[in-house]
């Protein structure tokens, strides 16, 4: 049930969705200083305008009831827009009927706009460049799309929707904000002045029903070979860390890897904006908080990662380092924590230990390059590598282990490797998969003492 505070000001935000007059949204489309054409006028304007306000007129008071559940809620706003779309004397036809009430309760029961894109579950990520300008991707390929926004105010209300469900705010004084919805999809929001032609959204959709190992092997991101490795080293409890470039799946593969973890243990997981969906019943979810107003409260990833500590976890799982975090989540697996999981953004293996190298020195601690490396070596076990090939398709291209230290050099060895060679089919997607070095990981002695035994055929190249 909805609290009255987040009622009044939905109510507030959907009296203006079709602010503009019916005259400027019956202008005819113009052109351009380029000569291009503008974006098109809906021919419907006028009369989403008249409903929409015999819709606020009538329900008015309810929409803002904080008895009046949800569900109770849509369902009187669905059956009184029907009333007033019947009433209405424009001449419409059925289709046109049905779409006017769509994207008026789309307006005010959702997202406006971006609802049929949020409702497609092939649509896996919604850019919102400014209000007239949508794109969409599906199976890894962007597409722009019709829909829009009235304009930028239209476009902020919905925004400010987003951001107050999990207490944030944008503003101008503060114009970037990460947020998540309901259903955990990842939410940044950029808006003027540093967005310079208009508010920019961002949504990274996430399943309501979570990928799993099935799925991962089925679109081909790695193999059951691969499967049965990575498992054996989740429950072996070694120090993973997944390195990709953003929109790679790192967060997808995340969640997967993290399901092997057994149900007895305690999970703490730490993020900017909450969106693992781990399964087991005794997982501790953490959300960092940025600063209020006065410029105060703001509680990091880093002080998190601290407290976890004092949590008694079994496995810390940390959604991304990307700061000074990452000295504490290094101190945390060499302290005791193994089996430790978490994502940074890198675009080899070798340039995730370059990364958290300089995330360590981002805290502030004034450490010999050594001492670093040393810290990683002995903390890091595996490093997985995801990108997005040129097909769409995001798939995990090299699994490589952190061997130890060589003089001044961390030295690395690949267990798998993406096979580029086998190339491409008729459609363009690559028929490559992860294969194996021949290289058995040296930390295979210590997971066999916990009783985890990797087969020698899991690393044999015969056959290939």
């Amino acid at each position: 049930m909805t609290n009255l505070a987040e009622r009044l000001d939905r109510a507030r935000q959907v009296q203006g969705a079709f602010g503009q007059s019916p005259v400027q949204m019956r202008e005819p489309q113009a052109l351009s200083s380029q000569g291009t054409a503008k974006r098109p006028v809906d021919p419907f304007a006028a009369v989403k305008e008249r409903v929409h306000q015999e819709l606020m007129d009538s329900l008015g008071p309810r929409l803002y009831d904080p008895h009046l559940p949800e569900s109770e809620l849509a369902a009187q706003v669905r059956a009184t827009l029907q009333q007033v779309i019947d009433a209405e004397q424009t001449p419409l036809s059925h289709a046109d009927r049905i779409k006017i009430s769509q994207d008026i309760s789309d307006d005010i029961l959702g997202h406006g706009p971006l609802e049929p894109y949020l409702r497609d579950t092939e649509v896996s990520e919604i850019m919102v460049n400014g209000p007239h300008s949508i794109y969409i991707e599906r199976s890894g390929k962007l597409y722009p799309v019709d829909a829009q926004f009235a304009d930028d105010a239209h476009l902020r209300r919905t925004i400010d929707k987003i951001v107050s469900r999990v207490g944030r705010r944008v503003d101008e004084s503060s114009p970037l904000v990460d947020a998540r919805l309901p259903d955990g999809s990842r939410v940044n929001a950029v808006v003027p002045p540093i967005a310079l032609d208009g508010s920019l959204l961002t949504i990274r959709k996430f399943s309501a029903d979570p990928f799993t190992d099935r799925d991962l092997i089925s679109f081909g991101t790695f193999s059951v070979a691969v499967r049965d490795f990575l498992q054996a080293c989740v429950l072996g409890r070694r120090n993973i860390i997944i390195s990709g470039g953003t929109g790679s799946g790192k967060t997808t593969t995340l969640n997967v890897i993290s399901s092997f973890i057994p149900e007895d243990e305690r999970i703490v997981t730490i993020e900017d904006a909450a969106e693992l969906q781990l399964r087991q019943d005794h997982v501790l979810r953490l959300e960092s908080r940025p600063s209020n107003i006065e410029g105060r409260g703001a509680i990091p990833i880093r002080e998190l990662v601290r407290n976890s500590l004092r949590m008694r976890p079994d496995r810390i799982v940390v959604g991304e380092v990307r700061d000074g975090a990452a000295l504490d989540m290094l101190q945390a697996m060499n302290t005791g924590h193994d089996g430790s999981l978490t994502t940074v953004h890198a675009n080899t293996p070798r340039d995730s230990l370059s990364r958290l190298e300089t995330m360590v020195l981002m805290a502030g601690v004034d450490l010999p390059v050594r001492a670093i490396r040393e810290q990683v070596a002995g903390a890091v076990d595996l490093i997985i590598q995801q990108t997005r090939l040129k097909d769409g398709s995001r798939r995990i291209v090299a699994i490589t282990e952190v061997v130890g230290m060589e003089g001044e050099v961390v030295t690395l060895q690949d267990i798998f490797t993406f096979d580029y060679s086998a190339g491409r089919d008729e459609s363009g997607r690559f028929r490559g998969q992860l294969v194996p070095t021949g290289i058995r990981p040296k930390f295979t002695q210590e997971l066999a003492d916990l009783g985890v035994e990797l087969p020698f055929t899991l690393f044999s190249r015969v056959g290939l």
